[in-house]
């Protein structure tokens, strides 16, 4: 991975025929097969250009020989053309290409150009996650009047999050600045990313992946056939009312044998209310009688529901939710698969508001899977106007420690405004990369 991240890039306009270009899009960004690859023919280059991308990372060792470097062809008695006048590469691909050769040596100027690279890698999260939403509201819409080709587009969307999330790079866990898409949509690609990264973090093979986060991405799915009043459990619901709404998963699991899902995925749906201690529903299980795809789920389930409840009002931070699921539920779950989604999460999961040992207040932004106490953060700068503010990665500075959780309305209003708490907590993964400026200046 680090191997990638070294590479220069390339203007999308300087790109031809034999240039090997590796693409930080992921699965729902690009039509190719894979995102490396030695382009072949200009249409390719013209989907590149499609795709709204101003520059590339490239291999000059898998590209062709001649890329570059060719001799234009000269035929007798013609004249060749006079060629295009010289355009200077952008700073922030010189910066990639050469960063102790170009001559940037000013902070301001570096500085810009890692905020550039961290807007666009939050873009990037962001329109993943849109596309994901969209995607998985055409699911919804297709279960009703073509259950089979909904079960195919759940296979094949989760398909695409199971390989993207393949071989063994460190991911980041990153915080959206706004949810796309409807609340259930969105409810639907935050389970199902949480709990696919949970899987792979327990060392899960590709195909019981493939199977959980299918039963993930529908576990709601019967909730087509219940009022929309009564989607989510209220307390002053009767108790007519509340059968209605448990009756959510019976229609959810008819649902998943008209389409066909397996048995794995089926009893994800069949599951997914159940706690481990025999206090769930529709039929009381326990751990032992739970399958372990559906413990992973109706935990991921909870806590986004912690995070992100019907009445946002009554929503709890990512840390908050942690704390509350650990100290007062803890027995309702499977004790292996709560210590190793606490582990990835982390102890302030991303979109949780921290006071740092130096007093400032800060937003975690993003966790590494692999290291998650030592987060990147967005951090309360007054002197630093909100849009310059740069994410600082906790791994580059030792120094640097999380002193406690902060509620929300318990912050100054400053900060307040700066960090700019969500409302609704949203997740996308990206490869692990060095977020802090200062720290490569150094």
């Amino acid at each position: 991975m680090k191997e990638i991240q070294s590479l220069p890039f390339m203007d999308v306009d300087d790109l031809r025929v034999g240039v090997f270009v590796h693409l930080d899009l992921g699965w729902m960004s690009h039509p190719f097969p894979k995102s490396q690859f030695r382009i072949g023919s200009p249409e390719q280059i013209a989907t590149l250009k499609g795709l709204g991308l101003k520059r590339v990372r490239w291999s000059p060792l898998e590209s062709d020989s001649d890329v570059g470097q060719a001799p234009p062809v000269v035929l007798k008695g013609v004249v060749p053309p006079e060629p295009p006048p010289a355009v200077p590469p952008s700073a922030g691909s010189l910066l990639a290409a050469q960063p102790s050769a170009v001559g940037l040596s000013d902070p301001a100027v570096r500085l810009r150009v890692k905020l550039s690279e961290q807007r666009e890698q939050l873009l990037v999260c962001e329109r993943h996650f849109a596309h994901a939403t969209a995607a998985a509201r055409q699911m919804t819409d297709l279960a009703v009047k073509d259950p089979v080709k909904a079960a195919q587009e759940a296979r094949s969307l989760t398909r695409k999050l199971v390989t993207d999330m393949a071989g063994d790079q460190d991911l980041c866990i990153r915080l959206l600045t706004e949810a796309a898409g409807d609340k259930s949509s969105a409810h639907a690609i935050n389970v199902t990313l949480m709990s696919l990264l949970l899987g792979r973090a327990m060392g899960w093979g590709p195909t019981d992946m493939m199977e959980m986060g299918i039963g993930a991405l529908l576990h709601d799915i019967g909730k087509l056939d219940v009022p929309e009043r009564l989607h989510h459990s209220e307390s002053h619901f009767s108790p007519s009312e509340n059968k209605v709404y448990e009756e959510h998963v019976s229609h959810g699991v008819a649902r998943a044998r008209k389409m066909g899902l397996s048995s794995i995925a089926t009893l994800v749906i069949a599951q997914h209310h159940e706690m481990g201690d025999g206090t769930g529903f529709p039929i009381h299980l326990v751990n032992d009688r739970m399958s372990m795809a559906a413990r992973v789920v109706a935990l991921v389930n909870r806590y986004d529901n912690l995070c992100n409840p019907h009445l946002l009002s009554r929503g709890l931070t990512p840390h908050e939710a942690i704390a509350q699921i650990y100290a007062q539920a803890q027995h309702k779950y499977d004790s292996v698969i709560l210590a190793a989604f606490i582990k990835m999460m982390g102890v302030y999961p991303a979109g949780s508001m921290v006071q740092l040992n130096d007093g400032r207040f800060a937003m975690v932004v993003g966790v590494n899977a692999a290291r998650p106490l030592r987060p990147n953060l967005l951090v309360h700068e007054p002197k630093v106007p909100r849009h310059e503010a740069l994410i600082l990665d906790m791994e580059q500075h030792p120094q640097m420690s999380i002193r406690r959780s902060v509620k929300p309305l318990a912050l100054p209003s400053d900060a307040m405004v700066y960090l700019s708490p969500r409302q609704r907590v949203a997740y996308f993964f990206e490869p692990v990369r060095s977020l802090d400026a200062e720290a490569e200046m150094a």
